[in-house]
C-alpha cells in the first residue's frame, strides 16, 4: 500500500505579510482609541513603546489626542525640534525622556501652547 500523506503547508508569504498588516493596523486603531478616551497618556505610549507603536509615526500618536489636529502637531514638533514622520521605536532615550517631559504638561489639565513666548508676554496697560 501507497500512503500517501498530505503534508500542511504554510499559507503563502504573501498572505502571512498581510494578516500581520491587519494585525498591527487593529492594535494601532485600538491604542490611538484608548489615547483619545483619556484611557493611557501619550507620554506613557513614547516611554514604553509598545510593539503596535513601534514604526508608528510621531505625528499619528500626537494627533489621536483630543485637540490635536495636524498644525498644533507640526508647531510642537518644531520646538523639539523632530521629523512627524520619525517612528517611535527609532527614538533614542533621550529623545523619548524630552518628547515626554514636554508634553506632561498637557496631560495634566494645562494645555500645551504652540507658542509659549506669546502667552508669558506682560500685558499692555
Amino acid at each position: 500500500m501507497n500512503a500517501i500523506a498530505q503534508s500542511v503547508q504554510p499559507p503563502p508569504q504573501h498572505m502571512r505579510a498581510l494578516a500581520r498588516a491587519n494585525q498591527v493596523r487593529l492594535a494601532r486603531a485600538e491604542l490611538k482609541r484608548r489615547v483619545a478616551m483619556e484611557q493611557i497618556s501619550v507620554s506613557d505610549v513614547i516611554l514604553q513603546c509598545p510593539w503596535e507603536a513601534h514604526s508608528m509615526a510621531v505625528a499619528d500618536l500626537l494627533m489621536s489626542q483630543h485637540r490635536w489636529g495636524q498644525t498644533r502637531c507640526r508647531r510642537f514638533l518644531a520646538q523639539i525640534p523632530m521629523s512627524e514622520k520619525k517612528t517611535i521605536g527609532s527614538l533614542t532615550e533621550r529623545q523619548r525622556r524630552t518628547l515626554a517631559a514636554v508634553l506632561v504638561p498637557a496631560e495634566r489639565g494645562r494645555a500645551w501652547s504652540a507658542t509659549p513666548w506669546l502667552t508669558d508676554s506682560p500685558t499692555r496697560a
